[in-house]
């Protein structure tokens, strides 16, 4: 998805079309033995596309569906200032699943005053709580700010406790008033990258490891962020900072790969 977002962020900012198109049946032609380019026609040229288009067609039937709108449930409504994305069916549908669409909205997707314990309070369906996460990381596709969140949950799937599902709870209070809210794309007229990162040193009560966080732009668009928890025991804070720079500086070189080429 990091990819598609980059895609989507360099396209906003070079007004270029985004249509779509389904392929109505699966490749029967077995495994591809050779190597296969295509060439792409320079500028926006509308009657080229269509020709493009009508010689897919001739090969294997296709359905053209006009401007990109929805892709893998995400909802992408555009204007002559960009794309909005967002998931707000999914949203409803998890909340409905969770039995929580009438429940009150949070501020926020996780208590700062959090702290885990080390009981092991077992939750009784950790099947329940298993198919919540998985629903909620596939969420974060658009919801940023959820991230931290599940991905603290997600190192749970396992051994969940009575903590662990409270979390996931909040997550889905703060979903209830954050409905319709998603990623913009705006057209910026530019493809310049820029990242910023952050660490928190020591901040898992639990086995003291340090937690990565950093959110990179493709033309001063958001299309890449992650949360997660270091491998090893940081020393320091500078340590915990070092790591952070070493996994961003991977993250920025894959999405200048991607502009460049």
């Amino acid at each position: 998805m990091n990819t598609v977002r980059v895609l989507l962020s360099v396209a906003t900012n070079n007004a270029w079309s985004l249509l779509q198109m389904d392929v109505k049946n699966t490749f029967l032609h077995g495994e591809l033995e050779e190597e296969v380019y295509m060439k792409l026609p320079q500028g926006d040229n509308m009657s080229k596309i269509n020709v493009f288009k009508q010689y897919l067609n001739n090969k294997f039937p296709i359905k053209d569906l006009g401007n990109l709108k929805y892709f893998l449930g995400i909802e992408m409504t555009h204007s002559h200032k960009g794309f909005f994305l967002n998931q707000q069916k999914y949203v409803i549908d998890i909340l409905h699943e969770a039995n929580m669409i009438d429940c009150k909205p949070a501020r926020t997707p996780l208590d700062s005053n959090l702290k885990l314990k080390t009981y092991r309070d077992v939750i009784p369906n950790i099947r329940y709580y298993q198919k919540m996460v998985g629903k909620l990381i596939y969420l974060t596709i658009t919801y940023p700010d959820i991230s931290h969140a599940i991905s603290l949950v997600s190192q749970f799937m396992h051994s969940s406790t009575v903590d662990h599902l409270k979390i996931v709870h909040r997550a889905l209070h703060y979903l209830k008033g954050s409905v319709g809210r998603g990623i913009i794309m705006r057209n910026i007229s530019h493809t310049c990258i820029s990242g910023y990162i952050d660490a928190n040193w020591a901040g898992n009560s639990l086995d003291r490891k340090s937690t990565t966080g950093f959110c990179i732009f493709v033309g001063g668009n958001l299309v890449s962020w992650k949360s997660k928890k270091q491998s090893v025991v940081a020393r320091s804070s500078t340590v915990a900072e070092y790591r952070v720079m070493a996994s961003t500086a991977c993250e920025l070189i894959g999405s200048n790969t991607f502009c460049w080429t």
